[in-house]
């Protein structure tokens, strides 16, 4: 399994960086876990063509993690000209809100003719399910999104990867990341304590509860991007736009 970081900003693209968004590649499927509103560029200044990507797993609703959806769908439909299938799926309320995103972008679009086979599905959070060959398994955390945010837990190949979404600190965290390959986990401030966001202070005290085989911090504002050195001193991997892991 190969992680490729297309994006790993905040919503407000803090440092420059894209919004939320990682493209796993397994065996035999491409998925992109979160599709945040700057994703389709951020594919395209990489070279990555739309076309290759299967299916999408969201952690949550929120538009730096699923706002690029109307405009991926679009361009599929009409530039690119998909025929192969493509799914989507996310916490309950996916439906609806990818529906209703692509009516207040494009009105009428939800009501398109795909071109190729397309399906949105829910994932019940601690129920097991599958996608495209991945094993998932969810775990709602505390995030306010108007639908259970999720942390996301995937295996594939005899490799797993894990994913906290956004969270404030939750024991939830703690199966998520037991035993998985690569845990990436949100680290949006330095010190501060903050409603549905986790800190990097919180995280090294919690940090022997994860026992991942790897860590690494992903949607950081400004007072975190200042302190990536000292992350990283402390065993930490530091996302960064572009970077390719192997899980």
């Amino acid at each position: 399994m190969r992680l490729t970081v297309i994006g790993c900003g905040d919503a407000f693209g803090s440092g420059g960086r894209f919004n939320t968004c990682f493209m796993v590649e397994g065996t035999r499927h491409t998925i992109l876990v979160d599709c945040g509103a700057s994703t389709p560029v951020a594919m395209k200044m990489r070279g990555i063509s739309l076309n290759s990507i299967d299916g999408i797993v969201l952690s949550h609703l929120h538009g730096d993690h699923f706002g690029a959806l109307p405009f991926f769908m679009l361009e599929s439909q009409f530039h690119l000209r998909r025929d192969k299938p493509f799914i989507v799926v996310g916490p309950p309320g996916t439906c609806e809100r990818v529906t209703a995103a692509m009516e207040v972008f494009f009105p009428r679009s939800s009501q398109n003719k795909w071109r190729f086979p397309f399906t949105i599905g829910e994932i019940t959070p601690g129920v097991p399910d599958e996608v495209l060959g991945f094993a998932v398994r969810t775990a709602e955390v505390v995030h306010q999104s108007g639908a259970p945010s999720t942390a996301v837990r995937l295996t594939e190949g005899g490799k797993t990867l894990a994913y906290s979404g956004d969270t404030e600190w939750t024991d939830a965290l703690i199966p998520v990341a037991d035993g998985a390959d690569l845990f990436v986990v949100e680290c949006y401030d330095y010190s501060r304590s903050m409603p549905g966001h986790t800190s990097f202070a919180t995280l090294q005290e919690k940090r022997p509860l994860l026992r991942a085989g790897r860590i690494m911090i992903t949607h950081m504002n400004p007072t975190m991007l200042e302190r990536q050195d000292e992350a990283r001193a402390a065993g930490l991997l530091v996302a960064e736009d572009g970077m390719v892991v192997e899980v």
